[in-house]
């Protein structure tokens, strides 16, 4: 990962960005991860493990900027995508129905984390982007592929860098 370096004031910040992170997964995603198995008869096999993107939630430090207009929900049988740029409004725990721990936060300035503590709202951040593949990792494209095609809607992907990221945003990578 190429670390840049910022200037702020006297502090030099250092940081990365998301395109840099997932050149990290191009030949993983395109060959897989070579493993050595030794069976119980005495044979040894090569197995070979790729992969593939889950989920992500990318929280920002800022509210997107209102130039940016990818107010959109593609959903299908095999994944969800969300990108918003009035993030706060339809922030929520999880965009599947059956969830038992869905929350609107639209008039909340607080939520809460796993362990039932108040957060305020500024320490997660605006939730700027959300994806969750629905498809079972067997009929999934590889990790890249999929970042790839979803940076045509969602630039970010490629382009946000680490220090404008909330410690809050998280990915999900099946192997």
């Amino acid at each position: 990962i190429l670390v840049f370096v910022q200037q702020q004031g006297k502090e030099e910040i250092e940081y990365f960005k998301l395109g840099d992170l997932w050149d990290c997964y191009d030949e993983l995603s395109a060959y897989g991860f070579r493993s050595q198995v030794d069976l119980y008869n005495g044979e040894t096999v090569m197995q070979y493990y790729a992969p593939y993107l889950s989920a992500i939630q990318i929280h920002t430090n800022k509210p997107a900027a209102i130039s940016r207009n990818l107010n959109e929900v593609v959903e299908s049988e095999s994944s969800e995508f969300w990108s918003d740029s009035e993030s706060e409004k339809f922030l929520s725990r999880s965009m599947n129905n059956d969830s038992s721990k869905t929350w609107d936060a639209d008039s909340e300035d607080s939520v809460f984390d796993p362990d039932g503590t108040l957060l305020p709202r500024d320490r997660l951040g605006y939730l700027d982007f959300k994806y969750i593949e629905r498809e079972p990792p067997h009929k999934r494209v590889p990790l890249t592929d999929k970042v790839n095609d979803l940076a045509e809607k969602y630039p970010g992907l490629m382009t946000l860098r680490s220090v404008d990221m909330s410690p809050a945003s998280w990915m999900a990578v099946a192997w």
